[in-house]
């Protein structure tokens, strides 16, 4: 097998797209439904519906059936749906509309602030026709906005100034005076605001070669590679299920190159073509059809298709100059998350372990890492939490004062360095250069210089070469830090004592009990928690436990098995969390859609108000379900993380399985699902899975002998 990468390996700008396809049919939350007196819009909960029965780019569109009425008016919004890490657009030249069905009313933007450009009647907006009734509509932008609208330096009219797309927060649909007071239903699809190179842009007519069509128990996997041109707007799906008709099923956009097809049954046959389609409707010629079935599977073949899927993710989806992985995909195609690829360096572990890749291949790629972080900035030895992966230079994406060294993101990738450094023992030069590296980089990080001063209690989070200790995060626990303090007392050149591990991470000062105030409830305050939540007595951690990620992260390398302190074993702690995480989902105290015995997980991901950490509290639970939160607990939950796997894959399958596994979370209470695939979440699932099923990585990490000498220091002190 080759290395592979997404397609488009260079930083390319992405589309401004409104709506192509909901990631799940029926009420669309990014749309909003208004109208009064004797006119009227069909809407759930002041939202459009996406029906699955009609779409120009399959599989779904927005129907929009309303009555005008001039005793009366109605409005439809649809919201840009911000994807997080989706930031550099092209600059914007025209807003294109797929529509099929009559649709009498005027188009306007909302922009930044709550703005409105002024309206345009559709009908004065000349139309191309795509076929089956679909026509395109393409309002030219500076039409839109060049009424006096926008300040001097948004008009795009002004010399040398272009509108940010980002300005724009939605497309607006309004009622205008051609009221008949006849209901009416148009389809709309591909709303989208284009560059003016693209706009037009047409693809070339050589096909995609499909290389792989897998089946497995309810999906297969299609893959395809195809020259790169600036060209494609998208690649287009087509498949014949079981003898059937060809028919177009899925679009794929033009970075990728893989489709998870789910159909959700077994022992169906298809066969699949792929073509390029470019921004001008051109399409080319379609690929020579593949052909796969899928099949019965055993639980630990599903377990092996899960831990694949993540595997895929920092496999195909790193960054391709620097191996290592970005922090979600899609989203910023140079930046590299260090924390996200230490949770991938130990799944490409397991997917050598597993068979996914040969040794040769993760010796390869791990030359390439170790290559990139020997020369990455660093700040005293500790790496930032995102690095250009094509540079190495710091990037500040969380604010610029997050210039500098990240010691817990340092932490999380040092878990994945050191259990590399103990697998690939082999004598020979490539091997022994890996290790040379990775001793290197892990003797140099001075995690006593994140002490701040040399008699603090504390470790601290942040360090900005220019703005030193301006964040001023202290390492406190019950969190997901606890093997930034263990990695410190482990390191062999730039230690802490011991001693910290209870003056910091589980201080019993006043100023640590403020700190955990986060958590609202005063249980665990002081570190030691000792109540009992929902049947399950909590040794340690705030309020009801947190969030399952502080399960998952410091313990994917560190065997919680092995480390008992003055307080609790974590093995038992990690698994009360779990226990507790999951009653709490199937209690539901609050009453949210799709909570239950088989749906539960929360912790941090995505959601639809942003990135958010989710727990079993009823201040902090929005309704949002996370994958990762029930798979990546396997070890703890073995048969109720078992039962969540199979209803997220069998049941909601269609809608949250993609090319890397699950999408990273989903609201069934405002029927969203997130867009993305998330670094700090996909790993966990391969490690964990591959801890329950073996003990591999648990089994690496532990083996080094810094670590063990860290677990004797601690173990002097309990």
């Amino acid at each position: 097998m080759l290395l592979a990468v997404l397609a488009g390996a260079q930083e390319r700008d992405f589309d401004y797209v409104f709506f192509r396809n909901a990631m799940k049919s029926g009420m669309y939350p990014y749309s909003e439904v208004q109208y009064s007196g004797y006119s009227w819009v069909k809407n759930g909960r002041r939202h459009l519906f996406a029906r699955e029965e009609q779409f120009s780019s399959p599989g779904n569109s927005l129907e929009l059936t309303y009555k005008s009425n001039p005793a009366g008016n109605w409005t439809v919004s649809i919201a840009y749906p911000e994807i997080r890490g989706v930031e550099q657009f092209s600059k914007p030249y025209v807003l294109s509309m797929h529509v099929k069905g009559e649709l009498n009313a005027n188009i306007r933007l909302t922009l930044a602030g709550g703005r409105k450009t002024p309206g345009i009647d559709l009908a004065q907006i000349e139309r191309r026709d795509l076929g089956d009734g679909w026509q395109e509509v393409r309002v030219p932008f500076s039409k839109l906005v060049s009424s006096g609208s926008l300040s001097k330096a948004e008009d795009p009219s002004a010399v040398g100034k272009t509108l940010d797309a980002g300005l724009v927060k939605a497309v607006e649909l309004y009622q205008n005076e051609r009221c008949d007071d006849i209901e009416h239903t148009a389809y709309i699809d591909d709303i989208e605001i284009l560059g003016e190179e693209r706009a037009n842009a047409s693809v070339r007519k050589d096909a995609p070669v499909i290389t792989e069509a897998l089946g497995f128990e309810r999906h297969i996997d299609l893959r395809w590679t195809r020259k790169e041109e600036d060209g494609v707007k998208y690649f287009k799906i087509y498949r014949s299920l079981n003898g059937g008709d060809w028919e177009a099923v899925a679009v794929k956009e033009a970075w990728s190159d893989r489709y998870a097809d789910f159909i959700g049954e077994v022992g169906a046959r298809a066969q699949y073509k792929v073509s390029a389609v470019g921004y001008d409707g051109s399409e080319s010629r379609l690929s020579k059809p593949a052909e796969a079935a899928t099949r019965e599977m055993t639980d630990e073949q599903l377990l092996d298709m899960l831990q694949l899927a993540n595997f895929r993710y920092y496999w195909e989806g790193c960054e391709p100059n620097s191996g290592l992985a970005r922090e979600d995909i899609p989203g910023h195609t140079d930046m590299i998350a260090a924390g996200a690829s230490g949770f991938g360096m130990m799944s490409i572990l397991v997917g050598i372990h597993r068979g996914f890749i040969t040794r040769e291949q993760g010796v390869e790629r791990f030359l390439r890492i170790t290559e990139f972080l020997s020369k990455a900035q660093r700040h005293h030895g500790v790496y930032p939490h995102f690095m250009n992966g094509k540079t190495g230079e710091t990037i500040a994406w969380f604010g610029k004062k997050d210039n500098g060294g990240d010691l817990v993101e340092t932490a999380f990738m040092y878990e994945g360095l050191i259990a590399a450094l103990q697998f690939f023992d082999a004598d020979n030069d490539n091997e022994r250069t890996i290790r040379e590296r990775i001793s290197r980089i892990w003797e140099e990080t001075e995690w006593d210089w994140y002490r701040k001063t040399p008699d603090s209690d504390y470790l601290y989070w942040h360090w900005s070469p220019d703005q030193e200790w301006v964040i001023n995060h202290r390492l406190i626990g019950w969190n997901e830090t606890l093997v930034t303090y263990f990695l410190a007392i482990a390191s062999p050149t730039h230690g802490v004592p011991a001693e910290l591990y209870y003056s910091g991470w589980a201080s019993q000062s006043d100023l640590a009990a403020n700190y955990r105030s986060w958590a609202v409830s005063r249980d665990g305050n002081r570190y030691v928690n000792g109540n009992c939540y929902y049947g399950q007595k909590l040794e340690v951690g705030e309020s009801t436990g947190g969030p399952l990620f502080f399960c998952h992260y410091s313990f994917l390398g560190l065997d919680p098995r092995a480390l008992t302190d003055r307080y609790c074993n974590y093995f038992q702690n990690n698994k009360a969390i779990a226990t507790i995480n999951y009653r709490y989902c199937v209690e539901n105290p609050k009453g949210h859609e799709g909570y239950g015995e088989d749906a539960w997980g929360l912790t941090a991901s995505d959601g639809f108000w942003g990135y958010c950490a989710s727990e079993p509290a009823t201040h902090i639970d929005e309704g949002k379900i996370t994958p990762t939160g029930a798979l990546a607990s396997f070890p703890y939950t073995p048969e109720e993380s078992m039962r969540a796997f199979k209803h997220f894959y069998r049941d909601c399958g269609a809608w949250l399985w993609g090319e890397f596994g699950f999408y990273d979370a989903y609201n069934p209470g405002i029927n969203w699902v997130a867009p993305i695939f998330m670094g700090l979440n996909q790993g966990p699932i391969t490690v964990m899975v591959e801890n329950y099923r073996s003990g591999f990585v648990w089994d690496l990490f532990m083996s080094n002998p810094d670590v063990q000498n860290a677990i004797k220091k601690l173990e002097a002190i309990k």
